[in-house]
């Protein structure tokens, strides 16, 4: 029962993207630059949604800083949790907007198409709805809905998402010890009157903060009260973890690059003129890519990261998205052949072409074609040849069970048909 829900459910779902990806393909090119779905659909999207549930979850805190501007309120410094204002009480409403202050910044991440971005908007997407059920008494209501449907788009276009560099790092890790500075700061200057001395401004709070996060403490200002000194080890401890993992995330990545180029030394690149471009690297792409280098024909690959194990070093490689025209030009597609979509999914397939086309090139363009349904798609962007071998090896099979005649011309024109 649960099997065949799923593989309904999972059936309905790739139903779905290929209507929008139809959408997409039948786009005009050429004339739309930017504008055209490739270069915002789905992360541009996706991102839109992840900032509207953000600015969704703070909005209780949002109307707190109204409140306090208007004077109806005022903010410590108090002794305990038990006196700041009854929003900052409940420890759901201000988790909540923690959450939505992150949903925020990882919608940055995700234009730029970053995997820890992506990651963490699944992470948040579920407890923010977790939180709004509970806050429900488990019941769905409609603001809630708007975090399945992000994660559920998360998880269906999860591909699109792959980056994950020394600045993407380096870009969260500065996020990260941002909001770290922020809860120790304005935190110690709240909970103020349970220290000793009272802390009483920001400038105070701020030195209290540093000093605790760097583990000197001088003992110039003291934790009294049990919340008080609850706070002083959460920041303490989040100090350490989130330094911990920012220096992994950005240090650790430069030193393995300087050790690999100090034992390597410099790799030279290759001339890349007069050569085909592989996107994927399927059997059929590595099987190709065999093929042309032992014909003296010079390949490069275009992959979503830099591959480094022994069997790539002598591939040429260049790292990005293949449905970018700036990586195709990157990979040398002005002065290319031809470009190989050989990736496992016909529509990516697609998209490179469309891409392709955007550059402006006259390379060739070869796509491979597994689904049978999605061959009519395919031709609709108009490639110069359709690899279709998946679908003519069902057709030989049956024939030579069946006993029919093969005609050897018949099946190679099929095989490599014209896109046109």
């Amino acid at each position: 029962m649960l099997k065949d829900f799923l593989s309904q459910w999972t059936s309905k779902w790739n139903e779905a993207r290929g209507v929008v990806r139809l959408f997409v393909a039948k786009w005009p090119t050429g004339t739309m630059g930017k504008f055209h779905p490739q270069f915002w659909f789905p992360h541009g999207v996706l991102a839109l949604i992840l900032v509207l549930l953000g600015v969704r979850n703070i909005l209780p805190l949002l109307d707190q800083i109204r409140l306090l501007s208007e004077g109806i309120i005022r903010y410590g410094p108090v002794e305990d949790f038990s006196h700041l204002p009854a929003f900052f009480q409940h420890w759901m409403g201000s988790v909540r907007s923690l959450i939505g202050l992150l949903q925020i910044l990882m919608g940055i991440g995700l234009v730029f198409r970053s995997r820890f971005a992506w990651a963490a908007g699944i992470v948040l997407s579920s407890a923010s709805f977790l939180i709004l059920f509970r806050q429900n008494h488990g019941h769905l209501v409609l603001p809630s809905m708007g975090d399945l449907v992000l994660f559920a788009g998360l998880l269906v276009f999860r591909r699109q998402f792959y980056r994950s560099n020394v600045a993407t790092g380096t870009m969260f890790s500065l996020i990260s010890i941002i909001l770290l500075f922020s809860y120790a700061v304005f935190g110690s200057f709240l909970l103020g009157m349970g220290f000793n001395p009272p802390i009483k401004n920001l400038l105070t709070s701020f030195y209290y903060a540093v000093v605790t996060m760097s583990t000197v403490g001088y003992g110039d200002i003291v934790p009294v009260t049990d919340d008080a000194r609850i706070f002083t080890v959460s920041i303490i401890i989040l100090g350490i973890s989130v330094f911990t993992a920012s220096l992994s995330t950005v240090i650790l990545p430069l030193m393995n690059d300087r050790v690999q180029h100090l034992l390597m030394g410099e790799k030279k690149g290759m001339i890349r003129k007069n050569h085909y471009i592989m996107v994927g690297t399927s059997a059929l792409a590595m099987n190709t890519y065999e093929e042309l280098v032992r014909r003296g024909f010079p390949v490069t690959f275009i992959v979503p990261a830099r591959r480094v194990d022994a069997e790539w070093e002598k591939i040429d490689q260049v790292e990005g998205d293949p449905m970018d025209p700036e990586t195709l030009k990157k990979s040398g597609i002005l002065d290319a052949l031809a470009v190989l979509a050989l990736l496992e999914d016909d529509a990516d397939n697609a998209f490179v072409v469309l891409a392709a086309r955007e550059t402006g090139a006259v390379a060739k363009t070869v796509v491979s074609v597994r689904d049978r349904e999605k061959l009519a798609r395919v031709r609709r962007v108009h490639p110069d040849m359709i690899l279709s071998s998946d679908l003519i090896g069902g057709q030989l099979l049956a024939m030579a069970l069946a006993g029919e005649s093969v005609d050897g011309n018949e099946i190679i024109r099929k095989i490599f048909q014209d896109g046109n």
